[in-house]
């Protein structure tokens, strides 16, 4: 399966007010960008520990209508902050919303200031694991059973590095894998990724290898196509969310045509 080059964005939702957050989305999607992405967390994660922060998902659904052409998702949900069956039905409902533009993206969950003062059980990475694999088929099964269905088969991007579990899950689950990572790992965890396919029976080449990226991409762009990745993703910092990175991407991604 050959696959287009997309270049993604992920508007950090932190130290900003709302305006500037929706302002850059607005700049992404009008200067090309194939997906906007935020995250699932309730404080910063740089900068002032107490800074400006706002919630994952009600933003999504305020996106859906903002935009009319980028695709849209979280850069990931926390697996452990919603019960499945909830949280397939607002992917459910923004998916409508945006008319079929919403990537589920997903993960175990790490931050555990989160989980703290939020009253969620951190537990252990092993637990938080084993509860995103239970999770992931509750999802896919209630949205077999809502009415309305989804608009379409809701792609799941699924988070993380791990070689033994998540990478499984991944091979099971998801259409997009997503990491962080240089070029030889990269292409390590894409090798780890083919064999968990070969083991549950799954072409490889259905799941599409996603790395989010701040360097230029004249310095590491065709090095990680040849790695495997196809989906790039900048991030952008509030309150002032400076796209010339991004801007670059977009025009590497065009001149390849």
């Amino acid at each position: 399966m050959s696959r287009p080059i997309r270049i993604g964005v992920q508007i950090q939702p932190q130290h900003a007010d709302y305006a500037q957050i929706r302002d850059a989305l607005l700049r992404a999607e009008d200067a090309g960008v194939d997906i906007a992405f935020n995250w699932d967390h309730f404080f910063p994660l740089s900068g002032d520990p107490d800074g400006k922060h706002f919630e994952c998902w009600t933003m999504l659904g305020a996106w859906a209508e903002t935009t009319t052409r980028v695709e849209i998702g979280a850069l990931v949900t926390c697996n452990s902050y919603r019960n499945p069956e909830l949280l397939a039905d607002m992917a459910r409902t923004v998916d409508h919303i945006s008319a079929g533009r919403l990537i589920l993206g997903i993960g175990a969950g790490w931050f555990q200031r989160d989980y703290d003062e939020y009253g969620y059980d951190f537990g252990s990475a092993g637990s938080r694991l084993r509860d995103l694999s239970e999770a992931l088929p509750r999802i896919t099964g209630r949205w077999a059973k809502l009415n309305p269905r989804p608009t379409r088969e809701i792609p799941i991007l699924i988070g993380g590095g791990g070689e033994r579990k998540t990478l499984r899950y991944t091979a099971e689950h998801a259409d997009i894998w997503h990491g962080f990572a240089d070029v030889e790992t990269l292409e390590h965890k894409c090798a780890v990724l083919d064999r968990h396919c070969a083991d549950v029976g799954r072409d490889p080449t259905e799941i599409e290898r996603s790395v989010g990226v701040g360097r230029r991409p004249e310095e590491i762009g065709d090095q990680l196509v040849a790695a495997g990745a196809t989906l790039f993703t900048v991030p952008v910092g509030g309150p002032d969310y400076d796209l010339d990175l991004l801007r670059r991407w977009i025009a590497w991604r065009d001149a390849r045509g």
